[in-house]
């Protein structure tokens, strides 16, 4: 694992910081020293991470649309980032089916928006845009897809990540091939952690039903996914920021997720889940008759390891302890920011 200091009063500036994701993010870069700008919406669940651990009081917290470029561009102007996270997006698959326009409105132009920040600039040195494992066009094989294999995302979701890595790598060819600013994607699997709350996600949909005592619907126990703990890949990106911020050659796309044996069905993560949980709950298959999702799919990541020496520091049964671990202490009402800092800091112990 890298040197965490190098982030010490540097100035960073997050779209979507208000998510899940992007909530950890701004939680481990503030414990660093960073001077750290936040773009996004209201938080988009309630609860939220956001609130319940008091991100607002680490960072500068600008509320607004990555949709909106001239708002956009004034936090952005103020900010004077060196390094830029792009994590804003609208992030749920069968959400994207119900508003497509919205999905594509966000994920697309949101890049294009934040990219004409950076392009417009002189400050930027490292912009990375985070993505999805989705998009990929799905063949439904077994092998993991590598960083060269095509994008076509099937649904409104996948396809508009997919167009999100293109105007990224139009962008990195059109407009900073000179080395002005260093550009990559990263590519990451499914993440599980304490604090996510969003609807249509197997691990906050658990959890909601063990607080109810009720049974856990799953309606495709047999789906296969690269499951992963949110500090893998957020710890990936804070490296390959900070790599590239170094060395311009290190720029690219990757892919960030786990090792084979935590590629899941479902179910079986969801067993793990009940498990880990205790008090005797148990899951039911119940399919609703939702849109298409993809049955099988999987990473390669060994560009990211080979060119970082990277690894998975976390296996999925740890990360379902510490998904335990984190919403027991804010059910009992815990101190979940000191329960953060406390796995932040257990990760980069590995």
């Amino acid at each position: 694992m890298f040197d965490m200091s190098f982030y010490k009063n540097k100035k960073i500036f997050i779209t979507g910081h208000t998510g899940f994701k992007g909530s950890w993010l701004c939680k481990i870069l503030s414990n660093a020293g960073a001077r750290v700008t936040g773009y996004s919406l209201k938080p988009p669940t309630e609860p939220s991470l956001f609130e319940i651990a008091g991100i607002a009081s680490d960072i500068h917290s600008v509320t607004g649309d990555i949709r909106d470029y001239e708002k956009l561009k004034a936090a952005f102007d103020e900010a004077q980032p060196e390094i830029v996270f792009h994590l804003a997006a609208q992030p749920i698959v069968r959400d994207s089916y119900k508003n497509p326009a919205y999905a594509y409105e966000t994920n697309v132009m949101g890049t294009v928006n934040i990219l004409e920040c950076v392009r417009n600039s002189s400050c930027v040195r490292s912009f990375l845009n985070v993505t999805t494992d989705k998009v990929y066009l799905n063949k439904e094989w077994a092998w993991g897809y590598r960083e060269n294999e095509e994008l076509d995302g099937y649904d409104p979701y996948s396809n508009s990540k997919s167009c999100s890595e293109l105007v990224t790598h139009s962008y990195r060819n059109s407009f900073f091939s000179d080395g002005s600013a260093a550009v990559s994607t990263a590519r990451a699997g499914n993440v599980i952690g304490g604090g996510d709350f969003a609807n249509d996600r197997i691990i906050p949909d658990c959890i909601r039903a063990a607080c109810r005592k009720e049974d856990i619907i799953v309606r495709n126990p047999y789906s296969t996914r690269p499951y992963q703990h949110v500090l893998e890949p957020l710890y990936a990106y804070l490296m390959i920021a900070a790599r590239q911020y170094e060395d311009i050659s290190f720029s690219g796309w990757y892919n960030v997720g786990p090792d084979d044996a935590d590629c899941f069905q479902t179910g079986a993560l969801v067993s793990l889940f009940t498990e880990k949980w205790g008090e005797g709950i148990k899951w039911v298959s119940r399919y609703d008759g939702g849109p298409h999702e993809a049955n099988f799919l999987k990473l390669d990541c060994s560009k990211l390891k080979t060119t970082f020496g990277w690894k998975p520091r976390w296996n999925l049964e740890t990360a379902v302890e510490k998904t335990v671990e984190w919403s027991r202490c804010w059910i009992s009402g815990g101190d979940v920011r000191e329960c953060m800092d406390k796995q932040a800091a257990e990760v980069l112990a590995e």
